[in-house]
């Protein structure tokens, strides 16, 4: 099985809902492998222009809390299947147990939780 594949069984069961657009800031070097896997998955895929972090800020601040909160604090091992697994403690933790104060303190998961709620009392009304 090759990685593409990997990776989008890895996303299908990461993220609760379809995935229809990603978008990547073009800079790298999986751009090729990246846009096949896109095409052959109906998946719309756009680029921000360069030198643009402002369309990209939720990413931005996203990056630099992985780096406070996990890279600077954790003991990184250079073994990827390793540092795999330290991410994933790590998403689960980010994810499920640490509130955040732009989502009113609640954990991403209670957010969307709130949110799917939210829309489907709204559908049925």
């Amino acid at each position: 099985m090759g990685e593409l594949s990997r990776g989008k069984e890895y996303l299908e069961r990461k993220f609760p809902f379809p995935i229809r657009s990603i978008q990547i800031d073009g800079g790298s070097e999986f751009k090729k492998h990246l846009e096949q896997a896109c095409r052959d998955r109906s998946i719309r895929l756009s680029m921000t222009p360069p030198r643009s972090p402002k369309l990209q800020c939720y990413v931005e601040r996203s990056n630099r809390t992985h780096r406070e909160a996990f890279y600077e604090v954790e003991d990184i091992t250079i073994r990827l299947d390793e540092h795999n697994q330290q991410l994933e403690r790590w998403n689960q933790t980010y994810n499920y147990v640490r509130p955040h104060q732009s989502l009113a303190q609640l954990t991403p998961n209670e957010y969307y939780r709130d949110w799917v709620k939210r829309h489907k009392a709204a559908r049925c009304h």
